[in-house]
């Protein structure tokens, strides 16, 4: 006999969300590293809110929602807030009731300068780097270094003269103005020295290489660790201001001030084969294990250090660092940045580098309770 489902049925039942996750489910795991995390971080939450007045949102919940973001590919705040309502592992996740439901999306905007600033994102991701340098699972001695492109959030369009006035369309006899009018730069010579975006005056018009398209740009140059490739830096920046040559050797010296290592070897392409940076390299003993390009020769990097079996390794592991920038920009999002300015893009991008580092967490950590 066929059965028949009713149009509205109406029950009542008790849910609890730690019983509908799987035992095995890698969110519990990554819950239980973020937990820890945030558990760090609450004297800087302390000082970030009053005493008196209305409870707010949970700091806690408020950046758990931004790993949930990056691990599910969730393209806005708004969207989290809408599917947030009706998920119960994501609030099971943020340690949510089931009454509570969702928040309103204006709080992610509301909280930035408090949870969302470059300064707090750095935080939590240098805290998720600490636990898996507490726990072994970083090299102290053995990185790699390499950077790439982040896409701003502006049209070509709106990269125009310095000193031009107001904007380029004043409309029509109605004064209709049309929201994506037609611009023909052909013939024009477009420099980051006389023009700049309106829409996002940070972001330069730059290319990777010979043959690319010039788009309006970020630079993120990422440090990782060898052993088991987690991140152990991530930075935007300005590509033609700072080269990457510039972020590598400012990233192990940072790395060495936090006490997080002592690069020793670090691997990286062709682009770092200068001898600017193999000459700093050698002057902070540090062995610039770089690939060559052809035919040029350079100080301090000769056959003792290309015939070596670490440089070889080296050569073969830093490899995995575009892995992390593939993951960035695909799960992630991040192949075009969804905010404006450095700083806010730094910000997505630290979350982005700490997201990676949990998930690298709790695979190592399943990977060696099976072995």
């Amino acid at each position: 006999m066929r059965g028949k489902s009713n149009e509205q049925p109406d029950f009542l039942t008790v849910v609890n969300p730690e019983m509908l996750v799987p035992k095995e489910h890698p969110l519990r795991g990554i819950k239980k590293h973020v937990d820890e995390v945030l558990r760090r971080l609450n004297p800087i939450f302390e000082k970030g809110y009053k005493k008196g007045g209305r409870p707010s949102v949970p700091p806690e919940q408020l950046l758990k929602a931004r790993v949930l973001m990056a691990l599910f590919s969730v393209r806005s705040e708004r969207l989290f807030c809408e599917q947030l309502g009706y998920n119960l592992m994501w609030l099971w996740f943020l340690d949510r009731e089931l009454e509570e439901g969702s928040f309103d999306h204006s709080v992610f905007s509301k909280n930035y300068e408090r949870l969302f600033s470059p300064e707090i994102s750095e935080q939590f991701f240098k805290a998720v780097y600490d636990l898996s340098y507490e726990q072994g699972w970083a090299s102290d001695e053995h990185f790699s270094a390499d950077g790439t492109l982040i896409e701003s959030w502006a049209s070509t369009k709106s990269f125009r003269p310095i000193d031009e006035e107001s904007d380029d369309d004043e409309g029509d006899s109605n004064g209709f103005k049309p929201s994506n009018p037609d611009v023909d730069f052909k013939g024009q010579k477009r420099k980051n020295q006389t023009h700049r975006s309106r829409t996002d005056p940070e972001s330069v018009l730059y290319r990777k290489g010979k043959g690319k398209e010039a788009k309006l740009s970020f630079g993120m140059h990422g440090l990782m660790e060898n052993r088991n490739g987690l991140l152990a830096a991530i930075d935007i920046h300005n590509p033609i201001e700072r080269k990457e040559t510039d972020m590598a050797l400012a990233q192990m010296e940072q790395l060495t001030e936090n006490e997080q290592g002592n690069p020793k070897t670090v691997g990286a392409d062709k682009g770092y084969h200068s001898s600017q940076f193999v000459g700093d390299c050698r002057e902070g003993a540090i062995k610039p294990h770089v690939a060559c390009v052809k035919n040029r020769q350079t100080p301090g990097l000769d056959q003792r250090t290309l015939g070596s079996k670490s440089y070889a390794v080296s050569q073969r592991l830093r490899m995995r660092i575009e892995e992390i920038f593939g993951w960035m920009k695909t799960v992630g999002l991040f192949r075009k940045s969804r905010y404006r300015g450095i700083a806010k893009t730094q910000s997505w991008a630290h979350f982005l580098g700490a997201t990676h580092n949990l998930i690298r967490l709790v695979n190592l950590q399943r990977w060696e309770a099976e072995a």
